[in-house]
């Protein structure tokens, strides 16, 4: 968003997510790449002047996009293990098929890697200390490691829950947590 010290009212919020809503639906229909500025304000029925008076770019939409479905259901306080997923924000896009193609388009892969690597760091990596005794940057290649791994199972599996999913996701964290239990034991 451009102007942080704006007052937000509820047209404010109202347009904002009219035009993420549009954005999702241009994604899904045509694909990140295809989207520009006009076409965005088409679909939401803005003009341009009220597009970028809430936002810079289409990257910023992206953005605000983004950081709303790696938002969208708080962690569990049980930690990053258990039976679904040792890297819950790739998680949280299965809840709601909203954000679903987003994640899907392969040319928004490595820049949602690095979204959600921004997002989850600052908890994951100190985890991942706390569990292996690893120092910082031998944690933080441990987090990297683990989250392209679960973007790539979540990703062959088009984010669904399946029982091929399910096998999957607890072999990796059968595979993650014993590495980490073996860190923390030498």
């Amino acid at each position: 968003m451009t102007n942080i010290n704006r007052k937000i009212d509820r047209r404010t919020l109202y347009t904002v997510q009219i035009v993420k809503n549009s954005f999702l639906k241009l994604v899904e229909e045509n694909g990140y790449s295809k989207i520009t500025v006009a076409k965005l304000c088409r679909r939401a029925d803005i003009t341009r002047t009220t597009f970028y008076l809430h936002f810079d770019n289409i990257t910023a939409v992206l953005n605000a996009v983004l950081d709303d479905a790696l938002d969208f259901q708080l962690v569990s306080e049980n930690g990053p293990f258990n039976d679904e997923s040792f890297i819950p924000a790739c998680q949280r896009v299965v809840k709601s098929g909203k954000y679903q193609a987003l994640f899907m388009d392969s040319n928004l892969t490595e820049y949602i890697i690095g979204r959600i690597y921004s997002h989850e760091k600052d908890r994951m990596i100190p985890d991942i200390m706390k569990k292996t005794n690893l120092n910082q940057k031998d944690a933080d290649l441990m987090f990297q490691y683990t989250l392209r791994g679960s973007f790539y199972v979540n990703y062959q599996h088009h984010w669904q829950r399946t029982a091929d999913w399910k096998h999957d996701v607890k072999l990796m964290n059968y595979f993650v947590e014993s590495g980490y239990k073996a860190f923390h034991e030498r």
